[in-house]
Formats: structure tokens, C-alpha cells, sequence
């Protein structure tokens, strides 16, 4: 079975019906990662749920990336962290290494990722030691009402100008999930998508045909 180039992104707001329950069938569906990004929970709320749901991601072979709390990715070990840019260079600051390939040994993680939104935040985001990328958004997306997509000429630069994997992010489905990957991309992220599937494995296929 071809292996999927597919992060699903987590927002329980739109789940359809127990959010545990959804998380567990995205990490049986074996995306290539899931980033477990619910933001407005305090931190000792995403303690929890991330401790739960790590050993479970780790029996299924699914790569767990953290989100925004990077004390909590130091504390659980998880797999990878993914940042919004901003947050990233705080962390920076906070940790005091201006060794950014350092980082991710002081962290824990083997994976870090931050969230781009021109071909300057990509050199950005690889000069603070990313080791991944998201770009977006892409398509108009009910996410980002009223803000409209920054199109596959957007992507491109971005693909061209760094040398770190690039995955897509805002609008992305099966129907144009080629568009993207002829543009450089390594694949795409889904949030809606995923949260509001009947079957996230059936979904999965449909991207990876």
C-alpha cells in the first residue's frame, strides 16, 4: 500500500461526534502525521489529552507532532512539534540558542515544523532550524472566511525557494491534491476534512489514489 503524504491537522470544534474517539480512528488510518493542534485548551488540559493519545499513535506507528505548547513536547517526547513562525522565534529567545540546529536536541523531538505564509517566513522557518513547513493557505477555505487563497503560484515560490519538505494547507481535497503536488509539495494537511469524515481511512485512499 502506497504510504500516505497526508498530515491530518485536529480541531475538535469541528468533529462530528466523541473527539477521542475521532482521534483514534485518523491514528489507525495512518496518516503521515497527525498535529495535534487545539490552541485555546490551556496547557495543563493538552498535557492530558497529548499524554493520552501519544502511546497511542506510538502503538499504531502514526507520528504525533505537538502543537504551540513546546513545554509539554520537552516533557512527552513526542515525535515533532509544529509552530506558528512567531511562536517559534519566542521559543528561540526564551531557550537562549542561537544555535538553531541545536533546538530540536534540547527539545526531545525529531521533528519541527513551523507555519509559512511567504517564501520569506520559508527562509525564516529553516534558518530557525524547521526540519518541515506548512504553506497556506492555498484554496479558499471556510477557515479562512473572507480571506481568499493564496494560490498555487504562492506554493510554487515557496517549494522553490527552500530545500525542506512542504506540505500544503488550506482547502486541500482529493480533487486537487495533484495541482498541488506538481507544484513541489510532499503532500497536504486536512483538518475539516478529517474531523468531519464518516471514514477518515476512506478518505485517506481517496487522496493517495
Amino acid at each position: 500500500m502506497k504510504s500516505s503524504d497526508i498530515i491530518c491537522v485536529t480541531n475538535r470544534h469541528l468533529c462530528e461526534g466523541d473527539f477521542r474517539e475521532k482521534l483514534v480512528e485518523v491514528a489507525k488510518a495512518h496518516p503521515a502525521a497527525i498535529i495535534l493542534r487545539e490552541k485555546d485548551m490551556s496547557e495543563e488540559e493538552y498535557r492530558e489529552l497529548a499524554g493520552w493519545f501519544l502511546p497511542i499513535c506510538r502503538e499504531e506507528g502514526t507520528k504525533l507532532f505537538l502543537h504551540n505548547f513546546y513545554t509539554v513536547a520537552m516533557e512527552l517526547r513526542g515525535d515533532g512539534l509544529h509552530l506558528p513562525l512567531h511562536i517559534l522565534e519566542e521559543v528561540m529567545s526564551e531557550l537562549g540558542n542561537d544555535q538553531p540546529e541545536l533546538l530540536q536536541e534540547r527539545l526531545g523531538i525529531a521533528e519541527l515544523g513551523a507555519s509559512c505564509h511567504s517564501a520569506h517566513d520559508a527562509r525564516r522557518a529553516k534558518a530557525l532550524g524547521c526540519t518541515y513547513i506548512l504553506a497556506g493557505h492555498i484554496y479558499d477555505t471556510d477557515c479562512k472566511k473572507g480571506l481568499p487563497g493564496r494560490g498555487l503560484d504562492f506554493l510554487r515560490n515557496v517549494t522553490k525557494e527552500v530545500d525542506l519538505p512542504v506540505y500544503a494547507i488550506g482547502g486541500i481535497e482529493p480533487e486537487n491534491i495533484d495541482e498541488v503536488r506538481r507544484e513541489g509539495a510532499a503532500g497536504a494537511c486536512i483538518m475539516s476534512s478529517a474531523m468531519k469524515a464518516k471514514s477518515v481511512k476512506e478518505l485517506l485512499t481517496k487522496f493517495n489514489r
